[in-house]
């Protein structure tokens, strides 16, 4: 599936001269899904030099809206963006907006939900890789429950997944091999019971203690 998204950029600049907060984070987007998102494949491909592609996402990331992901009690900065048509920037025209963002350790997901908006419009998040992350860079992607195509590229913390977000629709699903915690707080607890059993078992019953004493 491939975006044109330096068309839109065009189209948006010439016609508006819209230099306000809004337009700067859709002309960031754009520019950020148009040079570094991959267009016609949606498996990650290293196309960029190393150096200079690390020097546009720390841009991205520092100049992005972010969403506090929190997994276990710990807060994760988690980047996104968001665009579409020129019209959808216009003040009376609703703006789509991140509801929340989960983690789904039983799917190895970023679950997020958004608010729904009456068009379609294009999305990006940055997943860190200490966050969710795939063993072959093959993440699903599901929107609203359907199987969904996806523009992928290496980010300087992770990926860079960008997709379209058909109009109405609020729930999206990002799924990995990995998320965090791989070691889980159940499984830290059940390790931690064990070891104080084992260390009971070997008080209680100490085989020191069964051997004859030699004077």
């Amino acid at each position: 599936m491939k975006i044109n998204y330096e068309n839109m950029i065009i189209d948006y600049i010439w016609s508006d001269y819209g230099f306000n907060m809004k337009s700067h984070y859709f002309i960031l987007g754009s520019i950020l899904l148009s040079s570094i998102i991959i267009p016609t494949n949606v498996h990650a491909e290293h196309i960029l030099d190393v150096e200079a592609f690390g020097q546009i996402s720390d841009l991205i990331e520092t100049t992005s809206e972010k969403y506090p992901l929190e997994v276990d009690g710990e807060t994760y900065l988690i980047p996104y963006g968001y665009g579409g048509s020129m019209d959808s920037f216009n003040e009376d025209y609703p703006q789509p907006e991140v509801v929340s963002m989960k983690i789904n350790k039983e799917n190895k997901s970023l679950e997020i939900v958004l608010e729904p908006v009456p068009e379609s419009y294009t999305f990006w998040v940055i997943l860190p890789e200490d966050i969710i992350s795939h063993e072959t860079e093959d993440y699903g992607l599901f929107v609203d429950g359907v199987d969904r195509g996806y523009e992928l590229a290496k980010s300087y913390h992770g990926f860079t997944l960008g997709f379209i977000v058909p109009e109405g629709a609020t729930q999206v699903e990002i799924t990995g091999t990995h998320v965090i915690p791989e070691f889980g707080a159940y499984a830290v607890l059940i390790l931690g019971l064990s070891v104080i059993g084992l260390v009971l078992f070997a008080r209680k019953f100490s085989f020191g203690n069964s051997l004859p004493r030699i004077n």
